[in-house]
């Protein structure tokens, strides 16, 4: 009995197997997609069209669809680069029914029961330091708010970078603004403005050399596209009068070798702004000197950057002397955290470094994600920040409205 039992199961899933591939074959042959789509998809739990005909190549970056068809849909998209020529990029194309559809299999999450925006982007990276860069160049408006900076810098849910970076016209030149990853607007970001060289050169098709006028929130920048490949970038001159910073540990002038308690010790610090705030330290009061990397960054970090001297928080480095034109630093950005570099930080420690009497004017600044050579010149007092940056991918990303 059992066996007979046995044989009559394998007979029937031979025959539903045998059902379902002859009503696959008539529906397709028929160009009824009613069956497949509607049955097939449903036992199998496949998604498996793939719609060429809502490929774009604008840019390399459109979300198109087949303008005839009446349903929405949601496009994706990456593509690896160099940030030299054209990429290649693989798209896909759901229907908003096949969204909810998978949304609803997936449970209840961030996206269910609300509606969606996308928006394109390319990522890019300065030493590790990483952005999502977006063309603003056809609003003065920014096309997203602090919360979807956040979402999508988010290393788990989003797309993951330490900010999000729009560049926009400023009349015949250009103009970067920037979100932090908690959602806050810094003034400036040294390795963001390289990025946004290497982006501007891309969107334009420029070759080296190249330059740039951008205006930040600490003025215009100079940025020059080398055939090297290297970014320079003139970042003004340092500011150092305390008010200016702004720091309350000098009513006014400047503010070098200070005293600063922090966590019980006291640390010896140098204040300059790059148009943002930098507290830099070679280590405690009467000691030989900083061992960075042994620095445990993420518990003194936020102390320095919510100490209340800082009236506007603080950026953070922490420098070891290697030679008098070597300087090894790790940093804790304000409004990021520890971050693999920071283009305005180096060029400050270098800064703090002259007026200690600790290094050159002419150093190069290691950091974890790797070396930026800074030049602080006496002729026209402007610090001259020179290094990499590269494009990563670039894609599409859905965002909750």
């Amino acid at each position: 009995m059992a066996s007979m039992q046995s044989s009559s199961i394998i007979f029937s899933l031979l025959f539903v197997s045998f059902f379902l591939t002859v009503a696959v074959v008539l529906g397709s042959s028929n160009g009824d997609e009613s069956f497949r789509d509607g049955g097939v998809r449903k036992v199998l739990g496949l998604v498996d069209d793939f719609d060429s005909s809502s490929v774009s190549n604008a840019g390399g970056m459109s979300s198109g669809g087949d303008s005839s068809s009446s349903s929405s849909s949601v496009s994706f998209a990456t593509s690896e680069g160099s940030g030299t020529g054209s990429d290649d990029v693989s798209w896909g194309s759901l229907s908003s029914a096949e969204t909810e559809s998978i949304t609803s299999e997936q449970g209840p999450g961030r996206w269910s029961g609300s509606s969606h925006k996308t928006v394109e982007f390319v990522k890019y990276e300065g030493l590790g330091n990483d952005f999502i860069m977006v063309n603003n160049l056809d609003s003065s408006e920014l096309k997203l708010s602090a919360d979807d900076a956040i979402h999508l810098c988010d290393r788990h849910l989003g797309v993951g970078a330490d900010g999000v970076i729009f560049v926009l016209r400023d009349k015949e030149n250009f103009q970067m603004r920037i979100y932090n990853s908690d959602g806050s607007e810094p003034e400036m970001c040294g390795n963001g403005i390289r990025c946004v060289a290497k982006y501007l050169a891309e969107l334009e098709k420029a070759t080296a050399p190249k330059s740039y006028k951008v205006l930040t929130g600490a003025g215009y920048m100079i940025l020059e596209l080398r055939k090297d490949g290297q970014v320079c970038v003139d970042m003004g001159v340092p500011i150092l009068n305390a008010p200016d910073v702004p720091t309350t540990l000098a009513a006014t002038g400047e503010v070098v070798k200070a005293p600063l308690e922090v966590d019980g010790k006291t640390f010896s610090v140098t204040c300059v702004s790059m148009g943002n705030p930098h507290c830099i330290t070679f280590g405690e009061q009467g000691s030989e000197g900083l061992d960075v990397d042994a620095l445990p960054l993420e518990k003194i970090g936020p102390l320095f950057e919510y100490h209340p001297l800082f009236p506007a928080r603080v950026n953070t480095e922490f420098v070891q002397v290697l030679t008098r034109s070597h300087l090894k630093m790790r940093v804790w950005e304000r409004g990021a955290g520890a971050t693999q570099a920071c283009g305005t930080g180096a060029c400050a420690v270098v800064v703090a470094a002259v007026k200690e009497g600790r290094s050159e004017r002419n150093c190069v600044v290691e950091l974890p994600g790797g070396p930026l050579e800074i030049e602080w010149r006496e002729n026209d007092n402007h610090i001259y920040m020179t290094g990499p940056a590269r494009k990563v991918f670039q894609g599409s990303a859905i965002l909750e409205e």
